[in-house]
């Protein structure tokens, strides 16, 4: 039976992937510092770490304490427009975190280090994004994770560790934190609707998005830990379907059974357009079912319901106030 870490455990991608492993036999240390996710999302048959992956010492002790086969990497901070303001927090958190876990498994013979990038790293006017690509990232998460990538590249050739990287996007489902306001679209739509509030939507919102459940996402996460045609390998993961954000409203307003006012703010300076082809994933792991947005939207309307309106604190610690979007200042 492997023994395997998640980071970012309690988020919702995090914690779907922790029940996928464990329905295949897989002993889970679920680590996470619950700073963007929650306890209660974590299957209580993982062991639960709150911790964070910058805390080196912490990490070390913990890799001593276990002997891991497998080490899936999803923590970070992913509030992508944001990140252009906060760049020294960007980096720290997911960069030198992810270095931090890339050491600890290198010095530890970890059999294979699953890390989860973002289309991010493709950057504007590549479309579809295909893996063979040269990535040209346009904000500070995207560059952080493209970092990331690299280093993984270097780690294997000058050490052997092995690894696999996935580049989803868009991804929702039950056990988001939807009372983020700076990522995650759908959770601030549904949020919204709870709390009374219009829709926000920046620009005109005609930006072109695939938006990816998470019951689609996480099983292929947890098979590439012993996939051999993974080894090594990087891939595009998430939904064909292409939708405006003006279409993405309509949808959720429909799984919610509520209309409400759409307020348009100032454009953000963000890629407008941005989808996957997943030719290379399907070839790899098989042809997978894709759950139409409609259902998805349903079945996460449904939990959001039943969990009520959530609320985040602000971002403390704006490092650059220059072109912050006004509707941040006070989020």
């Amino acid at each position: 039976m492997p023994t395997t870490l998640v980071t970012g455990a309690a988020g919702f991608i995090g914690s779907h992937l922790v029940d996928a492993l464990i329905e295949r036999g897989h002993t889970v240390v679920a680590l996470d510092d619950l700073s963007g996710g929650f306890r209660d999302n974590v299957n209580p048959k993982a062991k639960f770490i709150e911790a964070s992956c910058v805390d080196h010492k912490r990490l070390a002790r913990l890799f001593n304490e276990h002997a891991f086969d497998y080490v899936f990497h999803l923590a970070a901070y992913a509030a992508e427009g944001l990140s252009h303001f906060i760049k020294r927090f960007n980096y720290t958190n997911n960069v030198i975190g992810s270095v931090n876990l890339i050491n600890e498994s290198v010095n530890h013979n970890v059999k294979r280090f699953i890390f989860t990038s973002s289309i991010a790293v493709y950057g504007k006017n590549q479309l579809p994004m295909r893996e063979d690509l040269t990535p040209a990232p346009e904000d500070s998460y995207g560059i952080a994770k493209y970092a990331v990538e690299l280093d993984l590249k270097a780690s294997h050739e000058m050490f052997g560790l092995d690894y696999v990287i996935f580049r989803p996007h868009n991804v929702y489902g039950e056990r988001q934190n939807t009372g983020d306001k700076y990522r995650n679209v759908i959770g601030i739509f549904m949020n919204q609707i709870l709390a009374g509030e219009p829709f926000t939507i920046f620009g005109d919102g005609e930006q072109k998005r695939a938006f990816s459940y998470v019951g689609d996402i996480a099983p292929i996460l947890a098979e590439s830990a012993t996939h051999k045609g993974a080894r090594n390998e990087i891939f595009n993961v998430g939904a064909d379907a292409v939708y405006t954000v003006n279409e993405l409203a309509n949808e959720v307003m429909s799984a919610m059974g509520v209309e409400t006012e759409i307020r348009h703010l100032p454009a953000r300076n963000e890629v407008v357009d941005a989808w996957s082809d997943h030719a290379k994933v399907q070839r790899v792991f098989g042809k997978q079912a894709e759950t139409q947005l409609s259902e998805g939207l349903r079945s996460m309307a449904e939990w959001v319901r039943a969990t009520g309106a959530r609320k985040s604190k602000p971002f403390e610690g704006i490092e650059i106030e220059k072109n912050l979007p006004p509707s941040w200042r006070n989020a």
